[in-house]
């Protein structure tokens, strides 16, 4: 008889842990993210999105805006993803020299399996990832809302109006 390989996927879930998102304590990493964030920007948009016609900060810039004072305060980030049929993870950690830590998961969809969606994805997912992480604003969002694109009438004319 062939023995089942168990993976994330087929355990069930009352068998695995529950994901901590945060270390035991937060208040040293609290503390020199406020600081880092005094002094964080937002993300400059240097990138143009050519199919909305829109410009937007880019993962680049937006790690830009963030390392510098991030570093300076004792933080780090790491990213990593994590795939299952149609959908992705990225996972952002926000590291303090202390030890502490938080992290947050998104998850994107996947349009098509290829190596330039996937990479697509995973870019996008850690652009906002990191944005969302440190409280980074970006001026531009080069989604479908921030361009008018998929907009109902109404909300176009509130937009419009602003």
């Amino acid at each position: 008889m062939e023995e089942e390989i168990l993976s994330r996927d087929t355990v069930p879930q009352e068998l695995s842990a529950p994901e901590v998102w945060m270390s035991d304590k937060i208040d040293k990493l609290a503390a020199a993210l406020s600081k880092a964030q005094s002094e964080i920007r937002g993300a400059e948009k240097k990138s143009t999105n050519p199919f909305f016609k829109s410009g937007y900060a880019d993962l680049h810039t937006v790690i830009e805006s963030a390392m510098p004072y991030l570093t300076k305060y004792g933080l780090s980030v790491i990213q990593g993803n994590d795939g299952r049929t149609g959908e992705f993870y990225v996972t952002t950690m926000l590291l303090h020299e202390s030890g502490q830590w938080v992290k947050s998961k998104l998850r994107l969809p996947v349009e098509k399996p290829t190596a330039q969606s996937i990479g697509s994805t995973i870019t996008y997912g850690r652009r906002y990832g990191l944005s969302a992480m440190v409280g980074i604003a970006q001026y531009d969002d080069d989604g479908n809302v921030a361009s008018g694109k998929g907009l109902t009438q109404t909300h176009q004319a509130n937009k419009n109006n602003k």
